[in-house]
């Protein structure tokens, strides 16, 4: 199917940068949000980002008014009537996001696609909520959306054929790398990453080396852009444990557990950049 009107669940982190790339490539694009304050907040996050883009001289000034001239915002699921594809970036929670298509599919047509962004949980799980299991799949995108050019395609076990091709070919048209990834726990970049930064942890706790040395022989040794702890500061200690508990759960296997250290860095709510203090201080001091 043709896919020209895309909305997007949530203007978040995620959403808004789904919306923008959306939105660049020329789709026309309605971003949801729970209220005006958030939406507004969203919206000037794209703004943000694209007036920072001219500054840096790599989004031209006639690119930023094409992206806001294909993007609106909205409220109201009744508005997104006439979306060829909704994808849905909203809290990692499963009641609430088939709560969510269930209002989506009060209002689109029959032929509508709904894919989710979801990191980690079970796209054929999401799937079965709807009455149209085999026009739901997954689009799991990277933070930040305009940059990463990965995009993760996850099939369900009930997913079309022609669903999967479109959905495969959006991420194309939106200048992403689609991959096809199975629908499996943390699918394929977060089944490999995750046990990576659990065991940097165990490292820490088990007195390897500290926080400093770790990064750095990963960075220097390995060539990586930046060291586990670094990138768990960045990605949310809540995140990744939150993810480690999903995969843990379907796999059972103790790579996946999260350990100790990280729980009681999440209680102590030392989530990494989004609180000031992970691993490393974050403060503006």
């Amino acid at each position: 199917m043709a896919i020209k009107t895309v909305g997007v669940l949530g203007c978040g982190l995620m959403g808004a940068g789904i919306a923008q790339v959306s939105a660049g490539a020329g789709f026309k694009t309605i971003v949801l949000e729970v209220n005006q304050d958030v939406l507004k907040k969203g919206l000037g996050r794209i703004d943000k980002f694209l007036t920072g883009g001219i500054e840096k001289g790599k989004v031209t000034a006639e690119q930023k008014a094409t992206t806001l001239g294909n993007l609106t915002g909205t409220t109201n699921y009744a508005d997104l009537k006439d979306c060829d594809l909704v994808i849905e970036a909203i809290i990692e929670n499963v009641a609430i996001k088939k709560q969510a298509y269930a209002q989506v599919e009060a209002v689109v047509g029959p032929n509508s696609l709904i894919a989710s962004n979801t990191s980690s949980l079970c796209i054929t799980e999401l799937a079965a909520g709807t009455r149209r299991p085999d026009k739901v799949g997954g689009l799991h995108f990277f933070n930040p959306v305009p940059l990463m050019k990965l995009v993760e395609v996850i099939r369900a076990l009930t997913t079309s054929q022609d669903t999967y091709d479109a959905l495969f070919a959006f991420a194309k048209a939106i200048g992403k790398e689609p991959i096809t990834a199975p629908d499996r726990g943390g699918f394929i970049v977060n089944r490999l990453l995750v046990p990576y930064l659990l065991d940097a942890i165990r490292c820490l706790e088990d007195g390897l080396g500290s926080v400093e040395d770790i990064d750095n022989g990963m960075k220097l040794g390995c060539g990586y852009p930046m060291g586990p702890f670094t990138l768990l500061d960045f990605v949310g200690l809540d995140t990744t444990y939150y993810i480690a508990n999903i995969m843990f759960e379907e796999f059972r296997e103790t790579r996946f557990a999260p350990p100790p250290l990280l729980k009681r860095m999440v209680i102590a709510g030392h989530l990494g950049k989004k609180s000031g203090k992970g691993f490393y201080d974050h403060s503006p001091k």
